[in-house]
C-alpha cells in the first residue's frame, strides 16, 4: 500500500537569501558538543552543503520546470538570485532552512529555483526577462512568479533584514514569512474545482479522474509526477479529466476526501473515477485496501481494474501502455 496517513517531518529543502551587501561570510553556527564520528557527513556532503548555488544549472530550463509544477499544484514560483561568495545570500538560506514556519510556507506554496548570478555576468537574460533589480538592488533578490511566467512582484531584501546592530546579523523571520504569505497563490475551493471539473468532463464526454494528496506525501507527489508525464497524461486525457485535491491546501479538500471515501481511504493518495455527474464508479479501495501509489503487481492490477470497471474510453493498447509504464517506474526505484 503506498500510501501516507500523517504528516512527515519538515523537509527543510529550501533556501533563500538576503540582500544588501554583497560579501562577507555568514555567522558562525554556535558551538555544540562534537556529533559521534558515525553520524558526522563526510567531507564531500559537508562541501556540497555549503555550495547554495549550483553554478552548473541550466537555469532557463530549472524555472520551466518549476512553472508546470505551480500550474499544476496552484503554487507560485519563487526565483532566488544570488551567489556562492554571497554572505548575506547564505545567511537567508540558512535563516529558510531552521525556521519551521518559512520551510512549511516554501515547502507547500512556493516551487523555489535558485539561480546563480555569479560575478553579475551570469543569466543576465533572465534578470531582464523578470525584470528583477538583483544588479542595482544586490543580492539575494527575489522574483515571485504565477504559474504562466507573469511576474507577481520583485523583492530586494534588504527590507527583509534584522534592524542595522542587531545581533546576530540576518534576516527577520517575520517579515520573510509575511512577504511569502502576501504573494501565495489564491486558494481554490475543492468542491468549485470538482464543479468545473465535471462541467468539463460532460462538455467532452469524459469521466472525472479525481486524486487527493497532500505537500507531507511522497506518494502523493509519485503519483502526480507519474500521471503528469507526456506519454501517461496524453493516455489518460482521452478518457479522463485530472482533479487533484490538496487536502491541505484547498479549503474543503478534507472533508470531501472523507466524503468520497466514508472514511475509509486508508491515507493519501486516495483516487476516485466519477461520471461527469459526480456518481463515483470506482475507486482505490481494492481488495487489499487503498493503494495509493500503483507499484506493486497487485495494486497495478487494481489500478487497471478501476480503468475497466469505470468503462473508460481507453484501448486494450492503451491499459496496456499505462501498465507497462507503472511497472517500468517502479523497476525504476528498486
Amino acid at each position: 500500500m503506498r500510501t501516507c496517513n500523517f504528516v512527515q517531518p519538515l523537509a527543510l529543502m529550501l533556501s533563500l537569501c538576503s540582500v544588501s551587501a554583497f560579501a562577507g561570510d555568514p555567522p558562525a553556527a554556535p558551538q555544540s558538543p562534537p556529533a559521534p564520528a558515525l553520524v558526522q557527513p563526510a567531507a564531500a556532503e559537508r562541501t556540497a552543503e555549503k555550495a547554495v548555488y549550483d553554478e552548473s544549472a541550466d537555469a532557463s530550463a530549472d524555472i520551466a520546470a518549476a512553472l508546470t509544477r505551480a500550474q499544476r499544484n496552484n503554487t507560485r514560483v519563487l526565483v532566488v538570485w544570488g551567489a556562492n561568495w554571497c554572505g548575506w545570500c547564505k545567511w537567508l538560506h540558512q535563516k529558510c532552512r531552521s525556521d519551521r514556519d518559512i520551510a512549511t510556507e516554501l515547502r507547500t506554496e512556493y516551487e523555489v529555483v535558485r539561480v546563480d548570478v555569479g560575478q553579475f555576468d551570469k543569466h543576465q537574460e533572465l534578470l531582464a526577462k523578470y525584470e528583477a533589480g538583483a544588479k542595482t538592488d544586490g543580492i539575494p533578490y527575489l522574483t515571485v512568479l504565477d504559474g504562466t511566467g507573469a511576474v507577481i512582484t520583485n523583492q530586494e531584501t534588504s527590507s527583509l533584514e534584522n534592524p542595522a546592530g542587531t545581533e546576530p546579523k540576518g534576516h527577520d523571520a517575520a517579515k520573510i514569512l509575511a512577504f511569502l504569505k502576501q504573494h501565495e497563490a489564491p486558494k481554490v475551493d475543492a468542491n468549485e474545482a470538482l464543479k468545473a471539473a465535471s462541467a468539463r468532463a460532460k462538455s467532452e464526454g469524459k469521466l472525472v479522474f479525481l486524486h487527493f494528496g497532500a505537500p507531507w506525501c511522497g506518494w502523493c507527489h509519485r503519483l502526480e509526477d507519474w500521471l503528469a508525464t507526456p506519454e501517461v497524461s496524453s493516455i489518460l486525457s482521452k478518457a479522463f479529466v485530472d482533479l487533484k485535491v490538496d487536502t491541505d491546501r484547498m479549503p474543503g479538500g478534507e472533508a470531501l476526501l472523507k466524503a468520497h471515501s466514508k472514511g475509509e481511504n486508508g491515507g493519501v493518495p486516495w483516487s476516485e473515477v466519477l461520471d461527469c455527474n459526480g456518481n463515483a464508479l470506482v475507486n482505490s479501495n481494492g481488495p487489499q485496501g487503498n493503494i495509493g501509489y500503483p507499484a506493486a503487481a497487485e495494486e497495478i492490477a487494481w489500478f487497471v481494474e478501476m480503468l475497466r470497471k469505470s468503462n473508460a474510453k481507453l484501448s486494450e493498447d492503451d491499459i496496456a501502455a499505462l501498465t507497462e509504464s507503472l511497472r517500468a517506474a517502479g523497476k525504476r526505484r528498486q
